[in-house]
C-alpha cells in the first residue's frame, strides 16, 4: 500500500519550499510525482514553528517568481500544494518514525553545518527509538536503523540538498561513522550500502525572502542536478530536475561563479563597511564594485575553467548569472550571504587558487588570496 506522503523532508526552509517542494507540486498537477510531502522541523525557532502551523492549515503556500528571464520581466505567483503535513521532531517523533519507515524518498536541507554531530548523540542512543537525537545525521541514522529492523528489504532514496560537495556521499559517511561508533549490527552497514541510495545533488535557485507565515520570493532560474545512480527513485519529473553523469560540471559552475561571486560581494560588504541592509541588486548597481567582480571572474576564475576545458560553459553561465545578480525584484541581503563567511571562503576561494597552482596559472594581485587572508584563525 502506497503511503499518503511517500516523501519525507527534514527542514522547513523557504529554499526547499520554493525549490524541490514546488517542483513536486507542479509535477503532481501532471501526474509526474510519486506523491505528497511530510515535512519535519528539526529546530525550535519561532519562525519555523510558525511555518509548521501554516503548512498544517491545508492551504497552499505562495511562491512569487520575480526576475528577468531571457531579457523579459517575470512577476508571477505560484501556489505550492505538495506539503500534506508538517511535524516537529521534538513533539511528533513517533509520527516521524512511522513516516520514515514508509517513505520512498527522504529530502533534507539542514544548513551549512547540518552534518555536524552533537556530543549528546552517543552510543547510549542505539536501539532506544523513543529518544530524539540532537543532530540531523543522528536522527537519520536512528530512523534508518528502525526502518532496517522493521523492513530490511524496502529501498529508500535519500536526497541531501545541503550545499556540500558530494553531499550524498558525505552524509552516508557520517551515518556509517555513527553506525561504527554505536556498534550497530553488521547487517545495518550492508543495508546502508544495498538498500539506501544516497544521491549526490546540486541545488541552484536564489530564494531571497520569506512570505509570512509561509512561502517565499524566488528568482525564475532553478536547477536541481542529480547524479545518476542505479536504483535511485526520483520524487518527481520536472524541467528543472536534471539527471547527469557529470555532477562535478554543474557543481564547479555554481560554486566557483555564483557562490564565489556572492561571497566576494559579501567580503566587500564587510571590509568596506557598506550599508547594513545592502542587497545584491544594490551592490550590482555600483559600477566600481561590478568592475572588481568582473575582473575577479576574468583574471582569476575563468582561466581555471578554460584550462580544464570548461571555458565556453563558464562564459555562458556568467552570461546568465549577470542577469540573475541584477534581478530588480529580489532583496537578497548581503548580510544573509555573509553568514558563516570564513567557511564559505575556504570552500569557494581556496580551491580556485589551488587549481590555478596545479595548472601552472599565475594569479597576480589575487583578490581571492587577499580575501582568504582575512579569515580569523
Amino acid at each position: 500500500m502506497t503511503p499518503d506522503t511517500p516523501i519525507l523532508q527534514f527542514g522547513t526552509s523557504r529554499f526547499l519550499l520554493a525549490h524541490a517542494d514546488l517542483f513536486v507540486s507542479q509535477a503532481l498537477e501532471k501526474g509526474e510525482a510519486i506523491g505528497r510531502i511530510a515535512i519535519v522541523q528539526t529546530t525550535g525557532n519561532a519562525e519555523s514553528l510558525k511555518r509548521v502551523a501554516a503548512l498544517n492549515s491545508g492551504v497552499p503556500y505562495p511562491v512569487r517568481i520575480r526576475g528577468i528571464r531571457e531579457g523579459q520581466e517575470v512577476d508571477e505567483e505560484i501556489q505550492g500544494g505538495a506539503v500534506a503535513r508538517a511535524l516537529t521532531a521534538a513533539t511528533d517523533w513517533a509520527d516521524v518514525r512511522r513516516l520514515a519507515c514508509e517513505a520512498a524518498v527522504i529530502l533534507s536541507n539542514t544548513g551549512d553545518r547540518g552534518y555536524e554531530l552533537d556530543s549528546a548523540d552517543n552510543a547510549g542512543l542505539a536501539g532506544d527509538f523513543t529518544v530524539v537525537p540532537k543532530s540531523f545525521p543522528a536522527k537519520l541514522c536512528m530512523l534508518l536503523l528502525e526502518r532496517f529492523q522493521r523492513n530490511p528489504e524496502a529501498p529508500v532514496s535519500i536526497f541531501p540538498c545541503e550545499l556540500v560537495p558530494r553531499n550524498g556521499e558525505r552524509l552516508k559517511q557520517v551515518i556509517r561513522r555513527l553506525a561504527d561508533e554505536w556498534q550497530l549490527p553488521a547487517g545495518f552497514a550492508f543495508y546502508l550500502n544495498e538498500k539506501c541510495r544516497f544521491a549526490n545533488s546540486l541545488v541552484d535557485r536564489i530564494v531571497s525572502e520569506p512570505i509570512d507565515p509561509v512561502g517565499a520570493v524566488a528568482e525564475p532560474y532553478a536547477l536541481w542536478a542529480i547524479e545518476k545512480q542505479d536504483g535511485l527513485v526520483l520524487p518527481c519529473t520536472h524541467p528543472a530536475v536534471v539527471l547527469t553523469d557529470d555532477l562535478d560540471h554543474y557543481e564547479k559552475l555554481k560554486l566557483f561563479l555564483l557562490n564565489l561571486g556572492h561571497s566576494y560581494l559579501a567580503e566587500r560588504w564587510l571590509q568596506d563597511a557598506r550599508a547594513k541592509d545592502e542587497t545584491v541588486r544594490q551592490a550590482m548597481a555600483d559600477d566600481a564594485l561590478v568592475t572588481d567582480l568582473e575582473t575577479l571572474w576574468r583574471d582569476e576564475v575563468l582561466p581555471v575553467f578554460a584550462a580544464e576545458g570548461m571555458g565556453d560553459d563558464a562564459q555562458a553561465y556568467i552570461g546568465v548569472l549577470r542577469e540573475r545578480l541584477r534581478n530588480p525584484f529580489l532583496a537578497h541581503r548581503l548580510s544573509d550571504i555573509a553568514g558563516n563567511h570564513d567557511e564559505k571562503k575556504r570552500r569557494r576561494f581556496a580551491p580556485i587558487i589551488a587549481a590555478a597552482e596545479r595548472l601552472g596559472l599565475s594569479l597576480p594581485q589575487s583578490k581571492l588570496r587577499a580575501a582568504l587572508a582575512t579569515i580569523k584563525q
